[in-house]
Order: structure tokens, then C-alpha cells, then sequence
């Protein structure tokens, strides 16, 4: 049985991590409530924007713009989603289990390129050996911008279009009829935890070009009127896709930020709630101990006085 001050400083050690535990609780409970705030904030406009490309599908020809139309051959671009920093409970383990079945799925590295957004899906990467094309960290280290998300867009859309030069485009990004589409990925998928309480976070998948999986080609208008162009509807839909991009990248980012504290706030409250119970049962111990130590002195004191 461990002596009494080996229980008492077991004691004083929980305590202590039950502060940490308590204090980290705190602070993503209060990250969490901003961060609820901006998902929601920015749900209505992605959606509103995504309602007015399905508004120009139906008066132009979006079958034929490169962030449209789907590709039969090429690699797929896969971003990864995670956080930096660990304490959160499944939040990480999850979507690392569900990249991990889909780049099994995919073939792995020769038919997948990675680009990871976060260190802890870097690490479990590097860890199974997968090679990956870039790493974005310390994203999540406060409040998401939405710069942040443009950059990464204007990143994956050079990417997913190929270089410049590879075939003769317009001036709003079509490809001529006579020529092949520019090289570039097949598809751009995003595995990232979407945001639903902070109890409950969903791994999502989300292809993110070609976005045929977003808007509807065939789709008839919704309103018995048009709107004036300028320069072009060509032109407006060219604009309003590469901003869609932007918006949805800015709300994955968003989804993850909050479900990551989310999460963390619930494993810390239940951290916090162990250590409770470990310092009531430490605590029963060592009161045990103490008394068990007290009848043994009492004992040995009265058999010295019978002894006497």
C-alpha cells in the first residue's frame, strides 16, 4: 500500500491537472461561442451565393467552364483538415481514420496529392510515409480570416487548372471548342469535421472542383426575369465560381475551427469531472491509510502498557 505521502502528493498532482483541465475548458468554451457565431454569420451568404450560379447555369453554358465541367482523367488533390494543437478528444483521430480509408480507396500516392491544413494531419501523414505537396500550420492559432481562405483558393485553383499556356482560353477562363482543357487534377476533394454541436462533429467530404456537384447544369430559372451582365454573364460566372471557391474553403475552415474547440471543451469537461472523482477516491484512500496508521499506533501503545 503507498505511504501516506505518496497518496497526498498524488492528491496535489491531480489537483493541478484539474486546474489545467478546468482552465483549457474555459478558454475553448469561450473560442467556441465566437466561432459558432461566424459559422452561422456565414452560412446564408454561401448559401445565397450558391443560389445565384444556379440563377446564370440556366442562361449560359457552365458545362464548358473548367471549374465545371468533370474530368474523366488526372490525379485528385485531397486537402486534409485538422488541427494543430491536440486535447480535443476524437476530434483529430476521426477524420485521420477517414483520410486514411479514402486514400486506400484513391490508391494512395499515385493517384492522390495531399495538401494538409493543420500539424496534426501533417504528422499522421508523415507518419504513414505519404508524400504530400504542401503544409499549412498555425491557421487555427486565433480567429480565421477570410485572406487566409483566399490565398489557399488561389493556391488550388493554379493548381487544379494546370499552368497557364497548356491551352488557348478566353479571356474569362473557357477553353476553345477546338482545344483540350488546360491539365490539371481530376478533382479537388476537402476532408474536414463540419460543425454541428459541441458535442458532435461530422466528418465530412466535400468535392470541391469540378463544382458540378454544387450547381446544376441542366437547371431551369427560377425567376421570370433576367439581369443585365457586365461585362458579360460569361464574365459574372467566372467571377461568382472563383468566389464560391473562396467561400467554401473560408467555411470549412470556419467548421473546423469550431468544432475543434468543441470538441476540446467537451474532453476537457470531462477531463475535469475524472479528476474529481480520482481526488474523491485518492482522498477516501489516504483517509483510510491515516486510520489504519492511527489503530496501528494505538495498538502497539496498548500492548506496551499490557506488557508493562
Amino acid at each position: 500500500m503507498p505511504s501516506l505521502r505518496d497518496i497526498r502528493r498524488r492528491i496535489a498532482s491531480v489537483k493541478n491537472t484539474q486546474q489545467i483541465t478546468n482552465a483549457m475548458k474555459m478558454v475553448s468554451a469561450a473560442k467556441l461561442q465566437r466561432a459558432q457565431d461566424r459559422v452561422l454569420a456565414a452560412r446564408p451568404y454561401s448559401q445565397r451565393l450558391r443560389q445565384v450560379l444556379e440563377h446564370l447555369d440556366a442562361r449560359v453554358r457552365p458545362d464548358i467552364h473548367p471549374l465545371l465541367a468533370p474530368r474523366d482523367h488526372g490525379r485528385t488533390l485531397l486537402v486534409l483538415v485538422t488541427s494543430d494543437r491536440g486535447l480535443c478528444g476524437g476530434f483529430n483521430g476521426n477524420v485521420q481514420r477517414a483520410a486514411a480509408e479514402l486514400l486506400r480507396e484513391l490508391g494512395g500516392n499515385d493517384n492522390v496529392d495531399i495538401i494538409t491544413i493543420g500539424r496534426k494531419g501533417r504528422d499522421f501523414l508523415t507518419y504513414r510515409r505519404y508524400q504530400m505537396q504542401a503544409s499549412y500550420m498555425d491557421l487555427f492559432t486565433r480567429q480565421v480570416a477570410y485572406e487566409q481562405a483566399v490565398e489557399l483558393a488561389a493556391t488550388i485553383l493554379a493548381a487544379y487548372e494546370g499552368k497557364p499556356g497548356d491551352a488557348e482560353d478566353d479571356d474569362y477562363g473557357y477553353p476553345d471548342e477546338d482545344s483540350e482543357a488546360a491539365a490539371g487534377y481530376k478533382n479537388v476533394l476537402v476532408l474536414y469535421n463540419r460543425f454541428g454541436s459541441a458535442v458532435q462533429q461530422v466528418v465530412t467530404t466535400l468535392q470541391l472542383l469540378p463544382m458540378s456537384g454544387h450547381t446544376t447544369t441542366d437547371a431551369e430559372p427560377s425567376e421570370p426575369f433576367d439581369f443585365i451582365y457586365e461585362p458579360s454573364a460569361e464574365a459574372v460566372l467566372d467571377s461568382l465560381l472563383r468566389r464560391e471557391v473562396d467561400v467554401q474553403l473560408f467555411q470549412v475552415l470556419l467548421e473546423s475551427f469550431a468544432g475543434e474547440h468543441g470538441a476540446r471543451m467537451t474532453a476537457m469537461d470531462s477531463a475535469t469531472e475524472n479528476a474529481s472523482e480520482m481526488i474523491a477516491s485518492l482522498t477516501l484512500t489516504f483517509n483510510r491509510a491515516r486510520q489504519a496508521a492511527i489503530t496501528k499506533e494505538l495498538i502497539e501503545v496498548v500492548s506496551g502498557a499490557d506488557a508493562l
